[in-house]
């Protein structure tokens, strides 16, 4: 089997919400694939220089090297990566994340040394493959995946505006406009729960939902088995995202049965549809948001369809077929 080092920002021990290194690199795991990891240090710089330090000692062992690549200040560790996996002769493949990644392809001559001497770009997104693609590089389409077993699906025929919302309390996935949303519903039995670490908003989500005396309940992070259990008893799903490519939270609420009103920013229009899989709306528009809760509570045939193509759209992401399409990008 190959050995694969996966570079990326594996911080769900400092209570940060897994990503792609913590969800892909088991599966590949669990499929004979050895790996190793870089990195789990907090502070910016020591993760840096641990990344190229387990790059430098792997340059004889791995026979390829994952690297994700997003498009805020951890953009630069791919930059550093890249460059020297090439000096070293390593083979790489930067795994695109994140719905604004492709503003760093207006800089051609960075983005051609890092993505242009690839052995191939991943996308989680048909919208970041498209992007990439116009420019010139070669991109394969793999979706995020979702092991089916941590997210069983429930269906859910008595609905109640029951909501819940999974990411960090941080600016970029605007929780302030679920709280908005809630209110707007004007609803006494309405209530949320919001799961994610803080990001600098709680005290100010929790003075808001108390001065508006709105039921919300902050869980801080939890595990996947651990949201997908409390989620059992919710019904609608928000994603307020400012910014997004293809989260793996929106996927695993479909999983789970629960019906989504997102944002309908970066790739989440080419990921789900709306009025098919999902009701999208503006970003920030949060008197839409409580329009498409409305909907989907009265609009029995809406649940219906958004139901069945979203069970489509999971077995689409499943960890079977995902793992499937890395075998034949990897090899054996």
């Amino acid at each position: 089997m190959k050995n694969v080092l996966y570079i990326g920002n594996k911080l769900s021990a400092a209570g940060k919400n897994p990503t792609g290194i913590e969800i892909l690199g088991p599966l590949l795991e669990r499929h004979g694939y050895h790996l190793r990891y870089a990195s789990a240090k907090v502070n910016k710089l020591k993760r840096l220089a641990e990344m190229l330090w387990m790059t430098l000692r792997s340059r004889r062992w791995a026979h390829v090297v994952l690297i994700d690549t997003y498009s805020t200040s951890n953009y630069w560790y791919a930059v550093a990566v890249s460059l020297l996996c090439r000096l070293l002769g390593m083979r790489y493949i930067p795994i695109l994340h994140g719905g604004n990644l492709p503003s760093r392809l207006r800089n051609k001559t960075l983005s051609r040394m890092v993505f242009g001497h690839a052995f191939c770009c991943v996308a989680p997104s048909r919208y970041l493959a498209g992007r990439f693609e116009a420019s010139g590089f070669d991109v394969r389409y793999v979706p995020n995946p979702v092991d089916l077993t941590a997210f069983a699906f429930k269906q859910r025929d008595n609905v109640r505006p029951n909501l819940i919302w999974v990411r960090s309390l941080s600016t970029i996935y605007n929780p302030m406009m679920a709280l908005l949303a809630l209110k707007e519903l004007d609803d006494p039995k309405a209530r949320l729960l919001m799961v994610g670490y803080d990001g600098g908003w709680l005290s100010q989500l929790r003075s808001f939902a108390q001065s508006n005396g709105l039921d919300v309940t902050f869980s801080g992070r939890l595990t996947q088995q651990q949201w997908a259990a409390r989620a059992a008893n919710c019904d609608i799903f928000l994603n307020t995202s400012q910014v997004d490519n293809a989260p793996f939270s929106l996927i695993e609420a479909l999983s789970l049965g629960l019906y989504v009103v997102s944002t309908n920013v970066g790739g989440i229009p080419y990921l789900v549809r709306d009025g098919q899989e999902a009701i999208l709306v503006s970003p920030g528009d949060y008197a839409g948001m409580a329009a498409g809760i409305k909907r989907i509570l009265a609009d029995a045939e809406l649940r219906s369809v958004l139901t069945d193509n979203g069970c489509k759209l999971v077995e689409e992401c499943s960890s079977a077929k995902v793992i499937g399409q890395w075998r034949q990008i990897l090899g054996t």
